[in-house]
């Protein structure tokens, strides 16, 4: 079983690395969900990890519904990920009745080449998963993160199990949210081959006027859930 972390930072990065992480998504701002990191910090992160990098690539946070300037500027980063030598694109776009942006998505899979792309948790919005599954199928997409529709994957075990099925080898199931060395085993025994988690540990605050929370993927943790699967 693969694992990839979900890393807001160079820190969380290196860390995912050395305690034996199969791949990195790189981000920034997880309290929101993630967006797109700065072109330092990929730039950072590329230069010095050997393992895979693939890159959210999110103008904002909020819906996955986009104006033309946000999708011109989701269309910038992409081309500055493969400039950077990044090894996959993690994104998506939805309409506003939450069905998949067809003409859209297509346009990010074909620009994204020869890269990976993987699309994001937006899937967790739509209210026809096996039909939105078919699509991206069609699209050339190469993998879905999801937790089943539900806030963790575990409660969306059920769903996860099923979309792998009707996927049979044609789309990855990647399940995401809430995954952790306790409940690693549940998508294993279900047949998924890849898992998401950022395996964070907060930092304390130091309690100055802008001071909110930090996050980062603690080995321990990354190394527990490897030891898990």
């Amino acid at each position: 079983m693969l694992l990839e972390i979900c890393a807001n930072s160079y820190q969380s990065a290196k860390n995912a690395q050395e305690a034996g992480a199969h791949r990195v998504e790189l981000c920034q701002e997880l309290s929101v969900g993630g967006v797109t990191p700065s072109y330092g910090l990929l730039k950072q992160v590329t230069d010095t990890l050997s393992i895979p990098v693939f890159v959210l690539i999110r103008p904002r946070s909020g819906n996955f519904v986009y104006t033309e300037e946000e999708f011109d500027i989701i269309k910038q980063d992409i081309q500055l990920c493969k400039n950077l030598g990044c090894a996959g694109i993690v994104s998506g776009v939805l309409n506003k009745d939450n069905t998949i942006d067809i003409e859209r998505t297509k346009e990010l899979v074909e620009l994204s080449r020869p890269l990976q792309f993987t699309f994001h948790r937006a899937f967790d919005c739509v209210d026809n998963p096996s039909k939105a599954l078919e699509q991206l199928i069609v699209l050339g997409v190469d993998r879905v993160l999801t937790s089943g529709l539900e806030t963790s994957a575990e409660k969306g075990l059920n769903l996860l199990k099923r979309l792998n099925e009707q996927a049979n080898g044609r789309i990855t199931i990647l399940a995401g949210g809430g995954i952790n060395s306790d409940n690693t085993t549940l998508f294993k025994d279900v047949g998924l081959n890849e898992i998401h988690a950022s395996a964070s540990t907060e930092i304390e605050s130091d309690g100055s006027l802008f001071s909110t929370p930090l996050t980062y993927s603690d080995p321990k943790k990354i190394k527990a859930i490897l030891d898990a699967i």
